[in-house]
């Protein structure tokens, strides 16, 4: 592995994509300590620490901490997210932008363009929504969030916040196009480890004071490592359907009869069910709030249920869980499309006709494979309730933030070793992902 690393030094192009790379993550992280003009930043601190369990604790943590300290870039990049998200649906059913999606290049960068409109629209709106929020929180000791309110606040604090989004939106391309790896996951990635220094030096002062024994450490570590390594598994598992493609005899020469395959994930849905079911389960929380749910009986029994540890709130979180694998799944690949080109280009899976009868058996085989990825996130995803409402265990593992984590650090060792593979070098891991196995 050392030799490994020593390797990239020798690529001079794959250097200066790393060291990009890790600058601009270095801008992010400094924008994330940048506030918001007009906040009383000890009340806004204290408020969020008494609402670990709402929507405001998951944004949190997709912002990297930005949120807590209403900063510049308190909203994250999770506007271009949701603006990316709602294209995709929409391309289902709006017949122009499935022509986009059609249309190669072209297509791709007009739907690009499209996203960046729907990131700035969703910016304005969310940022005049946390203005008025703001603006009527305050902290357990009654102080307010914003000492000074009005239209003023409001519209500055829609532009800064705007803007915030904007400039990682544009930091995240940058990263893609120059760096390594996937800009928006790795902003999202940097955002979740910064955490981890905090969480270990929590971890060690539990330990001094006798709150958590060395060998049940020991144990949890040993678990953290188990799972790590299982979804690294899961996450590079594939079901590859053999595809055949038929000799043609094109003027003198010969094209096709090559053997290939069709990858199909076991997790094709990614991080987006997680992320889905955790909004949708803490909206009810979030907007109790807001509201004295002391005087509403039946609100707070329903707050009651989908408290975190809870089992009917582990058990509507994996329903929705599953039911997101399989829609996102059956948004993002459609075995129709697949079929047809196929059959377009003279290929077709052994054993089975093509058009409508290979459309079939894709969509049975993906069927099959995305109950089982919508367990395995499920599983992960339910664990630190396990740890933490059951084992006592008095820190955060697992979830979401597990799954993001380990999967954008496989894609971006995945396109590290393209690059050294690619000039003849040896990658950082004898075995590694992106060689043929």
């Amino acid at each position: 592995m050392i030799g490994g690393f020593q390797n990239i030094t020798k690529i001079p192009e794959l250097k200066k994509r790393i060291i990009f790379t890790l600058l601009m993550l270095v801008v992010y992280r400094l924008g994330c300590h940048i506030p918001t003009p007009g906040i009383n930043g000890a009340a806004l601190a204290a408020f969020f620490s008494a609402r670990q369990g709402t929507l405001f604790g998951l944004f949190d943590m997709f912002s990297g901490g930005a949120l807590k300290r209403m900063s510049v870039m308190a909203l994250g990049i999770m506007p271009y997210i949701s603006a990316s998200i709602i294209l995709e649906l929409l391309a289902v059913v709006v017949p122009y932008l499935e022509k986009l999606k059609k249309e190669g290049e072209q297509g791709r960068k007009k739907i690009t363009q499209y996203t960046r409109y729907g990131t700035v629209l969703l910016s304005m709106i969310q940022g005049f929504g946390i203005a008025i929020g703001l603006e009527r929180m305050s902290g357990p000791g009654g102080a307010m969030v914003v000492p000074i309110g009005g239209w003023g606040f409001r519209v500055l604090t829609v532009i800064t916040l705007t803007a915030g989004t904007a400039f990682l939106m544009w930091l995240g391309e940058q990263i893609t196009e120059r760096g390594i790896g996937n800009g928006i996951s790795l902003i999202i990635f940097a955002g979740i480890v910064a955490r981890f220094p905090v969480a270990v030096a929590n971890t060690v002062r539990l330990i001094g004071t006798g709150e958590l024994t060395p060998f049940f450490m020991a144990l949890i570590v040993a678990l953290m490592i188990a799972v790590v390594a299982f979804i690294v598994f899961i996450e590079s598992g594939q079901r590859r359907i053999p595809v055949q493609y038929a000799k043609r005899v094109v003027g003198r020469k010969m094209y096709g009869g090559q053997s290939t395959h069709i990858p199909l994930k076991v997790n094709t849905a990614g991080v987006i069910p997680p992320i889905f079911a955790s909004s949708i389960i803490m909206f009810p929380a979030t907007i109790a709030n807001f509201l004295n749910v002391k005087q509403i009986p039946w609100l707070q029994t329903v707050v009651n249920v989908l408290a975190p540890g809870h089992i009917f709130y582990v058990l509507i979180y994996v329903i929705f869980i599953v039911f997101f694998c399989y829609f996102y799944t059956a948004v993002h690949f459609n075995p129709v499309d697949v079929a047809d080109n196929m059959k377009k280009y003279g290929g077709f899976i052994p054993g089975i006709r093509p058009g409508k009868n290979t459309a079939e058996y894709i969509d049975r085989v993906l069927t099959r494979i995305t109950f089982t990825g919508a367990i395995y996130v499920s599983a992960v995803c339910v664990l630190p309730q396990f740890l933490i409402y059951r084992l006592n265990v008095p820190f955060y593992f697992g979830g979401t933030a597990l799954l993001i984590v380990v999967g954008v650090a496989m894609d971006t060792s995945n396109q590290i070793e393209s690059h050294m593979l690619t000039r003849h070098y040896e990658g950082f891991m004898k075995k590694g992902f992106a060689k043929v196995r």
